[in-house]
């Protein structure tokens, strides 16, 4: 991903308000973000409990901030995370929430995902998969894993 800075971070938000954007706290360490290890930014909110925010970069280049709420309920069971799709997963999901942009969303139409609690997909699929049979080009398949992890991201970020 390429690197960031607070003001693009801040324009990018297609679902919250002017307000949203100017109250949002940038992510712990924002400073020392590592930007070639992610596929998308993605924090929550440590001053509003159950607020989230990711931002993604899109096919065409730009990037797109969303606004994310999480469900007040926690999944029945052991979820798997449906952007890195990691059935390893060494951390929590849950049910996050986005108000569609534009006139669907200030109709109150959503979105929902489950995606990893503190949105570690990145960290996630750049593991190296355990060895599935004799021959198995492990790094062929951790580059896929991240490819398609971008590609499943962008396409959330189009839905919204």
């Amino acid at each position: 991903m390429l690197p960031l800075d607070e003001k693009t971070i801040r324009a990018s938000f297609v679902n919250a308000s002017r307000k949203e954007t100017s109250v949002l706290t940038l992510p712990t360490g924002f400073d020392e973000v590592v930007w070639d290890d992610l596929d998308f930014i993605g924090w929550r909110d440590p001053k509003t409990a159950r607020r989230a925010y990711a931002v993604v970069p899109t096919l065409d280049g730009t990037v797109v901030g969303i606004l994310f709420r999480q469900a007040d309920a926690a999944p029945n069971a052991r979820a798997q995370c449906s952007w890195c799709q990691d059935v390893t997963l060494p951390n929590d999901v849950v049910f996050w929430s986005a108000k569609r942009s534009g006139p669907a969303g200030r109709n109150g139409n959503t979105v929902g995902t489950l995606v990893c609690a503190e949105f570690q997909c990145s960290r996630n699929v750049r593991k190296l998969p355990p060895l599935a049979y004799e021959g198995h080009d492990r790094e062929a398949a951790r580059t896929r894993r991240i490819e398609d992890l971008q590609l499943r991201v962008a396409a959330f970020a189009a839905d919204v």
